[in-house]
């Protein structure tokens, strides 16, 4: 195999260097944690934009007090200050040479919540999504909604102004924020709310002084200022002077608290704000309309308004397209809308609220009667609508998987356009698109008329890079020739901060410098924003492909691993966004670590940008060590537990195991050692079978302190995990075939896999005996871990020689059978996922053909339900059934794939668990190292769950690393799902 190092690309110019004296004294002055190693800098050097500036350092605040100790430490040493929250900002405001205050992971409490006046004070690293599922049980939300919410911080939100679906009806961030603490560049911590100026003299010199530069700019502000709905550009000037109006000129009634909105960081850090908080809607109800083009959809908007919409949003071809190709979201564009059996081009989501359940469907109902029954789908339950929107929240990620060297760029993503000139501003924008030889992808949030378009460019071609500018300096005079704006709510930042001389004037520009200047008088708050813009040409400097100026380029490499399923391998390693959606800390499985430590580090974004920058030759090396064997990267990429989750659950597919799996492996066949551990990990079923020779030895060994005591120090095992047990082998107790099948009773293959042979062989006993009542002839497969462990240290190279031995002997074995039918997840996700991905000798083709007749156990009977031989009788458990699907499975086929089997057999019994990884993911969890985080990650969710469970319930898990923790971590005996089941034939 060869390949280019990464080494080979010149690394570009790095920030600044912060003295050592100068780190030693920013650390003695923060209580939290202060970061300057390279790695943790490059972490934070990308946002969900396509900028990229690496910062000085990084600090992350143990409490809010603790932040503005940062800044004012920061002041004394005068180094700049980057305020940061969840890192999704998609204009560049959230990248810079600057010391990063990260407030997402520690300052995320929720202070206080007053009913009566319908507020809430918060800390500023809480996120949306977090913060109402505190307060649902208040029956108030907080309204703001971009699609972010799950990740996006409030301080963010106030950060970017950001908006959402239903502005609508609520407004902007501006419009929901009643006070705001702010942090000054000096350190100094000031309240900004209505009434400040009267009760805090730093509050009313600050006042005060913005009157004054707005009473003098007043007719320009009236003049040059946008008039829509939505709007996020410069400082929010106008808001203030129609406070002044309001009040008569009284500085009682001015609140600066919308000044800081919009503000990016650069006037203050956010320490605390109190919202504005609204009752829950009592009824609300969502039209999927259908249309055959974008034409359509964009006429349809404004006839839509008419019926009072709670909001209005749109989806294109390309968007659509894109979610058929990515495992999660194709079963959402299932569910839209298909007149005459054929997908949708364009999609408009109509939502209504009301708090009359008959007054939301009568508006429904005239949506149907608008557009007509074949198009158009309505639903008012919770779940449906839910399944609906999240199509259109995964719009602006999925966009990432477009294949080829143009990628969808955001620098014009953002207009606001009177929606009465939506249609001729879409018209007259895709002939300037045209014009440069390109298309674009079109979403919306329609009922505001923001259209946030994508052109498709490659910033490596300087044409293309020519294209940018010219596409950008029309579409910015297109916006403000039909009345509107170009930010709209993703703020100016590096892509349209050129464009704010042009559409404001010198003078008001002048106004904005004073502004800051009040704020932050040595300007080091988020320098380069809003204020001193650069020229148009700017907007391509400091992006991902070129952040100095150069090229940087993924090498070229023989992998292990085929990437045609992502373009190729530089395109796997580029595809992740930055939308940071694996930062969530509720629901789904992604990122089971970032969950449980909340750290940039370890989240799946974290590790996406480490392995490019890393790959890319961006990551400094020790002298004298591998190219692929940096230590950095491989801390990185240490606690991610390979769950697949990512695959899934990231809209952009960004699929980190196969990633870490090839980075590891490549280091491995270019020189690195491959520790000891690693090779008794990946030989699993090597020692599994030695161990059942013997099995009630080895298990007294295992459980003999002197002998675990050396196995833990050679291994480096925890103490605390135990080790599995062995017990006879299944092959010696399988016996004969069933005398009470037919003769032509159909044959199902089981793929017999190591921990069900030599562990468990309970559960390849209860599956057979499951299948036979059934009706099946059950043919054992005597298998081993499918490669399962090798691939997941990385021994790739094993794992290829392993496949292709397994299958010269497993496809002959299976041939007269039905299907091939696995109970361990793990196993069959190898054979399904990964080996057909492999870079073997057996043909691709033959490996997709066996992967295409896998199948669980469970899944197998439910799937063919109707269709079984017999169709056996099943008494139910006293309780509950629980299931804990393994995180492969709810990756790859959906908790159902077991669930589904449950709730046949004991049907209204069974409870799904909306849980993330159980923790231990095979070798995960057994290392002195990780042991304290799988712990943590299992009590997310699943070992909580294992103790809270009532008498008579039955907690099932189809893991064998899923029993093994809820055993160690809960004391509680988790079965199979296919042991409840052949225990309960009646």
């Amino acid at each position: 195999m060869q390949h280019t190092p990464p080494s080979a690309n010149p690394s570009p110019a790095r920030a600044p260097a912060v003295a050592d004296a100068d780190r030693r004294r920013l650390a003695n002055a923060v209580e939290g944690e202060v970061r300057f190693s390279q790695a943790d800098r490059l972490l934070y050097a990308t946002d969900a934009s396509i900028y990229q500036a690496e910062p000085l350092g990084v600090i992350v605040p143990a409490s809010a007090a603790d932040a503005c100790a940062a800044v004012a430490a920061c002041a004394e040493l005068g180094l700049p200050v980057l305020p940061r929250g969840g890192g999704t900002s998609l204009a560049g405001q959230c990248v810079n040479r600057a010391v990063v205050v990260d407030l997402s992971a520690r300052c995320t409490a929720l202070l206080e919540t007053d009913n009566a006046s319908r507020t809430c004070f918060v800390e500023p690293g809480i996120t949306i999504d977090d913060l109402n599922d505190t307060i649902a049980a208040t029956g108030l939300f907080f309204a703001p909604d971009p699609s972010t919410a799950r990740q996006a911080t409030v301080g963010g939100c106030i950060g970017n102004n950001a908006a959402g679906a239903h502005s609508i009806l609520y407004g902007r961030t501006s419009e929901n924020v009643l006070g705001v603490d702010l942090c000054l560049a000096d350190g100094r911590r000031v309240t900004l709310d209505e009434g400040a100026a009267l009760r805090d003299p730093v509050a009313a010199e600050l006042t005060t002084r913005v009157v004054d530069v707005v009473c003098r700019h007043e007719a320009l502000i009236r003049e040059r200022f946008p008039k829509t709905l939505r709007r996020s550009a410069g400082y929010q000037l106008d808001v203030v002077l129609q406070q002044l109006d309001a009040g008569a000129g009284d500085l009682a009634h001015v609140n600066l608290a919308p000044l800081i909105c919009g503000a990016e960081g650069t006037l203050g850090l956010t320490v605390g704000a109190r919202l504005k908080l609204h009752p829950v809607p009592k009824a609300k109800g969502l039209a999927v309309v259908a249309f055959a083009g974008m034409d359509e959809a964009i006429d349809a908007v404004l006839p839509l308004l008419e019926h009072k919409p709670a909001a209005i949003e749109l989806l294109d071809d390309l968007i659509i397209d894109l979610a058929l190709k990515n495992t999660q979201q194709r079963a959402n564009v299932e569910l839209l809308p298909q007149p005459g059996g054929r997908t949708p081009r364009a999609v408009l989501y109509i939502e209504f609220f009301d708090a009359d359940p008959q007054a939301v469907r009568a508006r429904l109902d005239a949506v149907r009667a608008l557009f007509g029954e074949s198009v158009t789908q309505t639903h008012t339950a919770p779940d449906a609508m839910a399944r609906a929107w999240a199509l259109r929240k995964a719009g602006e990620p999925l966009l990432h998987g477009v294949p080829g060297h143009r990628k969808p760029l955001g620098f014009i993503e953002d207009n606001a356009i009177p929606p009465d000139r939506l249609a001729e501003f879409v018209t007259e924008l895709r002939e300037i698109v045209q014009a440069e030889g390109t298309i674009a992808s079109y979403y919306a949030h329609a009922s505001v008329g923001v259209l946030h378009v994508r052109p498709l460019l490659d910033l490596r071609s300087e044409a293309d890079e020519r294209a940018m500018h010219r596409i950008a300096e029309r579409t910015a005079a297109l916006a403000k020739r039909l009345g509107g704006v170009m930010s709209g709510e993703h703020g100016d930042g590096r892509a349209r901060g050129p464009f704010l001389p042009e559409y404001f004037g010198p003078e008001l520009m002048k106004a904005f410098g004073e502004i800051k200047a009040i704020f932050d008088p040595g300007g080091r708050m988020n320098p380069g924003n809003i204020v001193e813009p650069g020229p148009i040409a700017s907007i391509s400097a400091h992006v991902r492909v070129r952040p100095e100026g150069r090229d940087v380029r993924i090498p070229d490499v023989h992998t292990f691993y085929d990437y045609a399923d992502q373009g190729d391998f530089a395109h796997a390693v580029e595809m992740c966004n930055g939308a940071g959606v694996c930062r969530k800390k509720t629901g789904g499985v992604m990122c089971p670590s970032y969950m449980a430590t909340l750290d940039e580090r370890h989240s799946t974004r974290g590790r996406g940008n480490h392995l490019r920058l890393a790959i890319s030759g961006h990551v400094d090396l020790k002298p004298g060590s591998p190219a692929w064997d940096d230590a950095e990267t491989k801390q990185t990429l240490d606690l991610c537990l390979s769950c697949k989750a990512c695959k899934s659950e990231c809209p952009s597919n960004v699929d980190i195991a196969r990633l870490k799996a090839e980075y590891t492996a490549q280091g491995y066949k270019h020189g690195a050692r491959v520790p000891l551990q690693s090779r008794v990990f990946g030989k699993i079923h090597a020692l599994n079978r030695l161990a059942g020779l013997t099995p009630r030895l080895v298990n007294a060994v295992n459980t003999f302190a002197p002998s675990r005591a050396i196995a833990n120090r050679l291994l480096g095992l925890h103490p605390g995990r135990s080790l599995p047990s062995f017990e006879r082998a299944l092959r010696k107790r399988w016996g004969p075939d069933s005398a009470d099948l037919p003769v032509d009773a159909p044959t199902v293959a089981l793929y017999a896999d190591t921990f069900t042979q030599h562990n468990e062989p309970g559960i390849g006993l209860a599956a057979r005996r499951l299948l036979e009542a059934f009706g099946y002839r059950v043919r054992p497969v005597w298998g081993t871990d499918a490669a399962r462990a090798l691939l997941s240290v990385g021994l790739l190279e094993d794992a290829i020689a392993q496949t292709d031995r397994e299958l010269r002997t497993l496809l002959p074995a299976i041939e007269g059978t039905e299907a091939l039918l696995f109970v361990e997840p793990s196993c069959m996700s190898a054979v399904t996922d990964d080996w057909p991905m492999l870079n073997c000798e057996t043909p691709k083709a033959d490996r997709a053909a066996l992967a295409e007749r896998c199948a669980l156990v469970e899944q197998f009977i439910d799937d063919r339900w109707e269709a079984h031989p017999v169709r056996p009788v099943f008494s139910a458990p006293e309780g509950e059934v629980v299931l804990h699907a393994h995180c492969h499975q709810k990756a790859l086929w959906g908790a159902a794939s077991s669930g589904g089997a449950l709730e046949r057999a004991f049907p209204g019994r069974v409870r799904t668990l909306d849980t993330s990884c159980c923790g231990l993911a095979g070798s995960f969890g057994y290392t002195r190292e990780r042991f304290d985080l799988s712990m943590r990650v299992g009590e997310l969710g699943v070992l909580p769950e294992a103790r809270r469970l009532n008498a008579g319930d039955v907690l099932t898990m189809p893991g064998t690393s899923c029993r093994h923790q809820a055993k160690d971590g809960a004391g509680t005996r988790a079965l199979h799902p296919v042991e409840l089941m052949a225990s309960s034939l009646s």
